[in-house]
């Protein structure tokens, strides 16, 4: 049996030698098909990977006030789309002080700058580090660490000390082989001790998260007093069941401090962390969907191309068929052959996709500097599906082929 398995195997080695430039066109149909098919769903793998590994980070017992909504859409034509004030910094101090849901923790924050440059002694940074000033509970109730030293502390944050906490990306940067706990660095004239170096956490769409440094909040209103700056207001509750009812309570709470009447909307957005990933799964649900229509509908034309050659290759081989038979070859021996033909045709395309559609996902992952993985679900379903269209393509070229007539085959020209 395997004798004849692999007799089977060479023969048709031999014919797509024969027709090469045929099978070629095949093959690259097909794998352009797996290409889009491996290619996409290893993109959006990635992609979904490191969004949804961002947000998770959150937390899933968190949620934060913002300006907007994540789904903010914009209004029918001849409607000016709602423009919501900023949340200031008299609002964030008045929320701070009113909500008092129990067995939660409020974490206030802004971003004082993007593009400042940090000095440590002779060295400094380019100027692209990202300032935030965050009281105490910031690194909670962001799922951020302290990889080394330590957070702050109420007194640091009441006290309005000059500490800090730096990314780890200053390691490589401005300290090398030196230990920052206890160093000072210099922020725009400002001293800081440095207290934290934060865990690493990489960068989304580049975006580096690991170049940053974190500030007491009122420390950093002193230094960055550009106006009209948009704070951020993040409550982590501690008990999950309780989280819509902590999330209704910050609503009228929110409400209040922004003096809305009960038929007027909100003015701002509240955003939970678990509503947040599953909107990055469903976007990511309709690119999978869109990846397997595309491909779909690739090698559905491939199948038509590959049943074609195989046709042609029956006619043009119909002198050796009769002569098979004549020997002995029996119906199930022919039809197994130019099935055996047509599946390692479709497995080269399988596998020439498969090759480029990896290519692609890593391509993409490095571009954005996201984490690639191999797509091994993708792989294992193309190589599925190039073996079921090429049983397809080949079941009426291998059953016309076997049912040839030995006689009428052997005087064929």
């Amino acid at each position: 049996m395997f004798k004849l398995f692999r007799e089977n195997v060479r023969i048709a080695l031999d014919s797509i030698k024969s027709q090469l430039l045929r099978t070629i066109l095949t093959v690259i149909i097909i794998g352009i098909g797996i290409w889009a098919l491996v290619g996409i769903l290893s993109a959006v793998k990635a992609l979904e990977t490191n969004i949804a590994g961002n947000f998770a980070s959150m937390g899933a017992n968190t949620f934060s006030l913002q300006r907007y909504e994540f789904n903010t859409q914009s209004r029918g034509r001849g409607e000016r789309e709602k423009i919501n004030p900023i949340i200031s910094y008299d609002n964030i101090r008045e929320f701070k002080d009113t909500y008092e849901f129990p067995f939660t923790q409020t974490s206030i924050s802004f971003t004082g700058t993007t593009t400042a440059e940090v000095k440590f002694e002779s060295e400094k940074t380019d100027p692209e580090v990202q300032v935030y000033g965050v009281n105490e509970h910031y690194l909670d109730n962001n799922g951020t660490k302290v990889d080394d030293g330590r957070n702050f502390t109420y007194f640091d944050i009441e006290n309005n000390n000059k500490v800090c906490l730096i990314g780890s990306d200053f390691l490589k940067s401005l300290f090398k082989n030196d230990n920052p706990i206890g160093a000072t660095i210099s922020i725009r004239g400002s001293k800081f001790k440095v207290i934290g170096v934060l865990e690493s956490k990489g960068s989304t769409f580049g975006n580096n998260q690991d170049l940053k440094v974190l500030i007491p909040i009122q420390v950093a209103r002193g230094i960055f007093t550009q106006p009209n700056i948009n704070y951020n207001i993040s409550v982590k509750v501690d008990d999950k069941e309780q989280m819509q009812a902590a999330q209704d309570e910050a609503i009228i709470t929110f409400r209040n401090i922004r003096r809305l009447n009960p038929v007027e909307e909100n003015d701002f957005g509240i955003v939970r962390s678990d509503d947040l990933i599953n909107q990055i799964a469903q976007i990511s649900g309709f690119l999978q969907a869109a990846a397997w229509i595309i491909s779909i509908i690739t090698i559905l034309g491939s199948s038509i191309a590959l049943m074609n050659i195989m046709l042609v290759s029956v006619s043009e081989r119909t002198r050796e068929i009769g002569v098979r038979k004549a020997l002995g070859a029996k119906r199930s021996t022919i039809s197994t052959q130019f099935f055996i033909e047509t599946v390692v045709i479709g497995q080269f395309g399988s596998v020439l996709g498969i090759i480029l559609g990896i290519l692609t996902g890593f391509a993409f992952a490095k571009l954005f500097d996201f984490e690639f993985s191999l797509p091994w679900s993708a792989m294992i379903w193309a190589t599925i599906i190039t073996f079921i269209v090429a049983v397809i393509a080949g079941s009426y070229p291998a059953t016309k082929a076997a049912k040839l007539d030995p006689i009428e085959s052997l005087r064929y020209e």
